[in-house]
């Protein structure tokens, strides 16, 4: 998270079907709004004043908050205002006890936590290993660990979203931990490694960035069970805000969130023949791949196929 702008290359990712067909790159002055920045919902986003780079196309500004649904497309002062997306940002509110964050939900949905939680130890023999990582002699073995599990996963085999593997990213989770900027943990079949979560701290702001299970134990929901377990942690330690859910929509983070806020992804793009043909492109794959997405939701397949992209099966 960074409150200021960043000048870099942003892929523009054309999928169809949460496959991606190409992703043509562009120049421009990035900035995600955070938590942290408790920044009021605006009913418009306007134009930075900040003066482009050279070189730059303009603007990208992530999770912005809004109080309205935005038009996809208009002209502002002479650039392309274009917002492909705008979803629901989750997160929890972690200034309570677990006892008053469980009280949230359901009994019904309390009990079938449970259940997965003891059926779950049962399979392991009794009781579920799991560990929490926070100190900097701890990152190695995550690292280890989490990469196991990360190699398996359709996030990495599908979208490049793996925990990344290099000795850059384990400095970087080496040098957080030293500033008590980490907390990560591990779930295991006994001595197995079979799902993790990676979470950076930023102001008292956990930020749910890595995650993963191995897709041999997604009838177990050993995704879920960590979740519940790294949370009554947490919520232990009572040192953190918020643990937020960032950008993305799953109905895990509707499950676990307290709260929620509107947001939107809006870039600023000079008006030019180059960017409004990408513009308009990316609008109609977009609707192409939402027309495809609601036609399967109705006949009952889009979770079938999901999950077949996902896992193979």
């Amino acid at each position: 998270m960074s409150t200021k702008w960043q000048y870099r290359q942003v892929s523009i990712e054309f999928q169809l079907s949460d496959k991606t067909l190409f992703a043509p790159k562009i120049w421009l002055q990035t900035r995600e709004v955070g938590l942290i920045e408790e920044t009021a919902p605006v009913a418009e986003p306007t134009l930075p004043t900040d003066p482009l780079e050279p070189g730059s196309q303009g603007y990208l500004i992530r999770s912005l908050p809004v109080t309205a649904r935005q038009p996809t497309l208009r002209i502002a002062q002479g650039y392309l205002c274009y917002v492909p997306s705008q979803y629901q940002r989750y997160y929890i509110d972690l200034r309570q006890t677990f006892a008053d964050y469980k009280q949230m939900f359901s009994s019904k949905t309390r009990s079938t936590i449970n259940r997965k939680v003891n059926k779950y130890a049962k399979h392991c023999g009794g009781d579920i290993c799991w560990k929490m990582y926070k100190t900097v002699d701890d990152m190695p073995e995550f690292f280890r660990l989490a990469r196991i599990v990360s190699a398996k996963t359709y996030q990495e085999k599908l979208l490049d979203a793996g925990l990344p593997d290099s000795d850059q990213f384990l400095r970087g989770m080496e040098a957080s931990a030293v500033a008590g900027r980490v907390r990560a943990f591990i779930l295991f079949d006994r001595v197995k490694p079979v799902s993790y979560l990676y979470c950076p701290v930023y102001n008292g702001v956990l930020i749910y960035q890595y995650l993963g299970y191995d897709p041999e134990y997604m009838t177990w929901s050993v995704g879920t069970i960590l979740q519940w377990l790294a949370l009554e942690r947490l919520f232990e330690e009572g040192c953190f805000r918020i643990f937020d859910f960032t950008e993305g929509q799953s109905d895990q983070k509707r499950l676990f969130a307290t709260h929620s806020v509107q947001c939107a992804n809006v870039f600023f793009l000079r008006s030019n023949l180059r960017n409004a043909i990408l513009v308009q492109s990316h609008r109609v794959v977009n609707s192409l791949s939402k027309g495809i997405g609601d036609t399967l939701d109705r006949l009952g397949l889009k979770a079938k196929i999901k999950k077949l992209i996902r896992f193979g099966r």
